[in-house]
C-alpha cells in the first residue's frame, strides 16, 4: 500500500462487529499471513479485564488505565460492557511512518474515532444472529443475561458518520472467507499467504 500520513487517519483501518462476531479470529488469521515485506501492524488493545488467549490484548488495572489516559498515552479509548478499552498512541509513529495499521474498535465510537482520523476505512464484521448466539456461548464469559443483552446490543444501528468509508463483511460462515476478503482490503494478499 502506498505511503500514508498520520494527521488524517489515512492508512488506519477501525475493525469492528458485535462480541463474538470473529474479530480476533480474523486478526489471527490475518497476522499469520503477514510476510517480513508487508507493512501492516495489528495494534494491541489495553483493556481492564484478563486478556483472552485468543485476543491481542494487554490487561490492565482501571487505575493504570486512567492514569495512561490522563497521561495522553492512548490515542483511541472507550467504555463498554463495564470494561474500559484503548488503543496506544504508538500508533501514530506507525501511521507516520507509512504502515498500514489495523485497530479492533467499537461501533459506539466510530464517529470519535473518525473525528480524530478523518480518512480511516471503518471495517464492519456481521454474523447471523442465531450463529453470534452460538458463539457467545461457547465462549464461555457470560451469564445468559450477559449474552441476551450482546445479542440485543448486536441487532441496533450504529452510526456512520458522513464521508466515512464503510466496508462489511459477513462472518457467519467460513472464517477463511472472510479472512480472505479482510486480507485484500488491507493489502495482505500474497500467493504463498495461507490461512488459519
Amino acid at each position: 500500500m502506498n505511503a500514508h500520513g498520520a494527521a488524517d487517519g489515512h492508512g488506519l483501518f477501525y475493525l469492528m462487529g458485535p462480541s463474538g462476531s470473529g474479530k480476533d479470529s480474523l486478526l489471527r488469521a490475518l497476522r499469520e499471513r503477514l510476510g517480513p515485506d508487508h507493512r501492516i501492524v495489528i495494534a494491541h488493545r489495553y483493556i481492564t479485564r484478563e486478556a483472552d488467549a485468543n485476543e491481542a490484548s494487554v490487561a490492565l488495572t482501571t487505575d493504570e488505565f486512567r492514569r495512561r489516559q490522563a497521561l495522553g498515552c492512548l490515542a483511541l479509548d472507550w467504555h463498554s460492557h463495564g470494561l474500559h478499552y484503548g488503543i496506544g498512541i504508538e500508533i501514530e509513529q506507525w501511521l507516520a511512518r507509512g504502515l498500514t495499521v489495523i485497530v479492533n474498535g467499537s461501533r459506539e465510537y466510530l464517529p470519535q474515532a473518525v473525528a480524530r482520523y478523518p480518512k480511516l476505512c471503518a471495517v464492519h464484521v456481521r454474523v447471523r444472529p442465531e450463529v453470534l448466539a452460538t458463539r457467545l456461548r461457547q465462549r464461555g464469559r457470560e451469564s445468559e443475561e450477559a449474552i441476551a443483552r450482546r445479542l440485543a446490543r448486536a441487532a441496533q444501528a450504529f452510526t456512520v458518520p458522513a464521508g466515512c468509508r464503510l466496508v462489511e463483511f459477513d462472518n457467519s460462515g467460513a472464517l477463511e472467507t472472510a479472512a480472505e476478503a479482510f486480507a485484500r482490503l488491507v493489502g495482505a494478499t500474497s500467493d504463498s499467504a495461507t490461512l488459519s
